[in-house]
């Protein structure tokens, strides 16, 4: 089997540019953090369903990797993801509803059917995420509930919340004054911070592994379209005639594993 790759090229660079430097230490508990977090995250509780364009760059698995996907994201947690090629057939199309996932490779024919969104998603890109979690992640929101929190001042301008789980960094707007979530940590598996901003919505993310290592990666969003209609065909393979394989022959095969 040819060996699979996120993209056609790889990158000739890592992200390598410094993680935006966070506030720690003691801070002053945060009275306004239910409402900071609230504004923060209002825009991208709207959202149920995206598509749009995710231009990847950086480093996985020990691997410099650079690609262009297209998606499409429902809530709760339903995906397509295609891997798009300079030329011909993408290289991957990834679909996933309601726990069950599928990867076609279009150029080997083969197809790999019923796994674990997260599982699938780990050995073809080297980021072990789910699709709900993916919707969240380049909507720049989260699943959690703010008056769950506890949360900590730093100055005027960075709130800390955390709900047990998961960390929040909020940091208000110098031009609009308005707060924004700028980075989440998440279960002490991924770093993401967010950065160009275009209104309340991210257009760029970073995504590093925790500890670092595994992945960096820098995601460029583009021609996104919030809560359009995504029939349940978006989520569903046109697999005839590929033969079928296993989870551990696409980590052999795919942008991570050897031949």
């Amino acid at each position: 089997m040819r060996r699979l790759l996120v993209a056609a090229a790889l990158a000739t660079a890592s992200c390598g540019t410094p993680l935006l430097k966070l506030p720690s230490g003691a801070g002053t508990p945060a009275t306004d953090a239910a409402a900071a977090f609230a504004q923060a995250t209002s825009a991208c509780r709207a959202i149920d369903t995206v598509t749009l364009e995710m231009a990847v760059h950086g480093t996985a698995g020990g691997r410099r990797i650079r690609g262009r996907l297209t998606a499409g994201l429902a809530a709760p947690a339903s995906a397509r993801l295609e891997a798009v090629a300079s030329f011909g057939e993408p290289v991957f199309i990834f679909v996933a509803r309601d726990g069950d996932a599928s990867l076609l490779l279009p150029r080997d024919r083969r197809v790999l059917e019923h796994g674990a969104p997260s599982d699938v998603l780990d050995a073809v890109t080297g980021v072990p995420i789910d699709p709900g979690q993916l919707r969240l992640l380049v909507t720049g929101c989260t699943g959690a509930a703010a008056p769950s929190m506890t949360a900590t001042a730093f100055g005027d301008d960075w709130r800390v919340a955390s709900d047990g789980a998961d960390v929040y960094y909020l940091h208000r707007d110098a031009a609009s004054a308005a707060w924004r979530l700028v980075a989440w940590i998440h279960r002490g598996a991924w770093r993401a911070e967010y950065s160009m901003f275009a209104g309340a919505l991210p257009h760029a993310v970073r995504l590093v592994s925790q500890p670092p290592g595994q992945f960096d990666l820098q995601i460029e969003l583009s021609q996104i379209d919030l809560n359009v209609p995504l029939g349940a065909d978006a989520f569903r393979l046109e697999r005839a005639g590929a033969a079928p394989m296993t989870l551990e022959e696409l980590r052999q095969s795919g942008p991570l594993g050897e031949r």
